[in-house]
Order: structure tokens, then sequence, then C-alpha cells
């Protein structure tokens, strides 16, 4: 192509530097011409420390005077869907955060929005980006595991309720675990599975711990602002007989520090996702049929290459718009059955 992409971050904070930022760095056919934050002194610093050359509170006037080709929005989650849109609108591609939204019906919205622009609207799902997550779809197309009727995916965190941000506020952020860490397990899950429709979720959500305490792994928080569920359960039922157990926390009495992974349990051989391990049963012995030495690590890197290569041109798959509203559709219903304390039809 004759010129760099020009690339655009709205919301300058942590995961915008970390992941965002940092992967753009590294590429020599894009350059960072702009970040956009809502205080001014952030946005000025996060541009100072990244050679950025433009700073805004204004989104409208970054587009007029930058004209990027590509946005990563990188705001809290109820700002989602309005950064997503006015980016479609201004003829960008665009990298989302996860959640896509707050909820299903806006991620339709920014679905089709994406559909009607003709432009790349993509989610930084990363887990299903890691070579495990890709060796184990791998497997799962191949038949290895034959019918995988019980998949068990985990995000707990025995005292991980986030000192920062606005993790603890359902208003800002949607809901707790589910929404935040959880989500990525779900992802992870669905993805290996090939996304099998679901007949039917059930969930029960608690909040028992993050309300009574204030501080933890993660640093403190208020306890009488704590809005969010700090622990959820749910079921979801598949149309081909299969279930999907997933269980998320931000705070548990569990012996370890943290657990996120997933388990495949097939009627050939069964399956652990990170890192990747296929295994069956020979007369009562377990016998090892692949096993990767190491999660691989670089899974926000890989997100992002991928996205930026789909903008290009590359025949790569990404975790795209129709996919992020699926997911945000199993939030949401997990979320309306956690309510109710029972189960929802989909």
């Amino acid at each position: 192509m004759s010129r760099k992409l020009r690339v655009a971050i709205v919301g300058g904070g942590q995961v915008a530097e970390t992941v965002h930022a940092s992967y753009y760095l590294t590429r020599d056919d894009v350059e960072l011409v702009a970040v956009v934050d809502s205080h001014v002194e952030r946005a000025q610093a996060f541009a100072a420390r990244l050679g950025i050359p433009h700073a805004y509170t204004d989104a409208a006037l970054m587009y007029q005077e930058c004209q990027p080709d590509i946005v990563s929005v990188c705001t809290p989650n109820r700002f989602h869907h309005q950064h997503v849109l006015q980016a479609l609108e201004n003829g960008c591609h665009v990298m989302c955060e996860k959640p896509p939204a707050m909820t299903a019906e806006q991620a339709a919205e920014m679905r089709d929005a994406a559909r009607e622009a003709g432009k790349v609207l993509a989610y930084d799902f990363h887990h299903r980006f890691a070579s495990d997550t890709q060796l184990l779809r791998e497997q799962v197309v191949a038949g290895t595991l034959g019918e995988i009727y019980v998949t068990n995916a985990k995000a707990l965190r025995r005292c991980g309720v986030p000192g920062w941000g606005v993790f603890t506020n359902k208003e800002l952020q949607g809901g707790g675990p589910l929404i935040d860490i959880g989500i990525h397990m779900l992802d992870a899950a669905m993805y290996v599975l090939g996304f099998p429709a679901v007949k039917r979720v059930s969930a029960h959500a608690f909040q028992r711990l993050g309300n009574r305490r204030h501080s933890g792994q993660f640093g403190e928080w208020d306890p009488a602002a704590f809005t969010v569920e700090d622990s959820l359960f749910a079921t979801l039922e598949f149309h081909n007989g299969g279930i999907l157990r997933l269980e998320t926390s931000f705070a548990l009495n569990i012996p370890e520090q943290s657990i996120f992974n997933v388990e495949f349990c097939g009627d050939e051989a069964g399956a652990t996702l990170f890192p990747a391990h296929i295994y069956k049963d020979e007369a009562g012995k377990l016998v090892t049929l692949s096993q990767r030495e190491a999660a691989d690590d670089n899974r926000h890197f890989k997100s992002m290459r991928a996205f930026v290569d789909h903008v290009l041109g590359a025949p790569v798959s990404i975790a795209d718009a129709e996919q992020g509203y699926l997911i945000q559709q199993l939030v949401a219903a997990i979320y309306r059955a956690a309510e109710r304390g029972g189960s929802v039809e989909l």
C-alpha cells in the first residue's frame, strides 16, 4: 500500500497502552496519530509517553483533523456502543475491547453498522488466538475428541476484585466477573466448540464477599459501592445435547489464587485448554495424545495482529462482529437467568 494506516486510540487507560498502542508500535505499516480521553491530562501524558503527535478530549474534532483508518476503542464498557458507532460513521475499521457492549441489542446494532459501513469490527477476545486454542479447535474439527458433551469453563479469582477503574460499578460496567473475565473463557470455549446453538441457560449469581471486604490481590475498593456480582455459576444447554458449565468470580473462597482454563470431555478423548493437553483413558491409565509444555502467553498481540492483517486483506480469522453479538447475547441470557433464579430459553 502507498501509505501507512493511521491509527487512533479512544480511551487512554492501561489496556490501551499495554496492548493496543504497544502492538501498533511494533508495525511499520501503521502509525499512531492520536489518542482521545475524557481527561485532558491523561490524554496528553499518554501521547507524550508513546510519542503520539495528537491528544484530544473531543473525539469529533479528532476525526475531523486526523482522519484515522483504524480506531481502538478502550473505554469503559458503558461507552463501547457509542464510540464504536462513531468510529464506523467516520469510516474507520474498529478494534474494540471486550465486552462488545452493555446489551445484546447494542451489540447487534454495532454489527449491523459495521456491515452497512463495509468496515471491519473486531473484539479483543484474545484467548482464542493462543496457539493452545488453535490446536484444540483443529483437533475438535478433526474428530480427535469425538462428540464433546461436557465442557467446564472457569475464570475464578479468590481475592481478585479490581481496585481500579469501574469494575465494581454495575451501571458503568454492566456486571462483575461474568462480563469482565468469565466472558473470556466463555468465548474461548465456544470458539473451540464451533459456536454450537444454545437451547437454554440457567444461572445463579452471588454477592457475598465484595460488599463486605475492602482489599485483596488487586488493591482496595469501597464495599458500599460494590454493585456487581462477586461470583456466578451458569449452565448452557446446547441443541446438540451437550452442556457447558461456567464458573467465574472476583472473590470466592477457593484454595487457588486464580484459575483460568477450560476442560472438554468428549466420547473419544478429553482436553484441557491452557496449556493444551489432549488425553484419553486406556484400561484405567491416562494416555496423552498431544501436549504443549506451556501455555501461549502472546495472546494479546496475536489478537491485534489478526485484526490489522484482516484489515489489510489477509485471509485470517478474527473475533468478528457477529461472534461478538453471540457472546453478548449469552452473557445477557446468563444475567437474566441469574436474576430469575431459574432458566432462560434462547
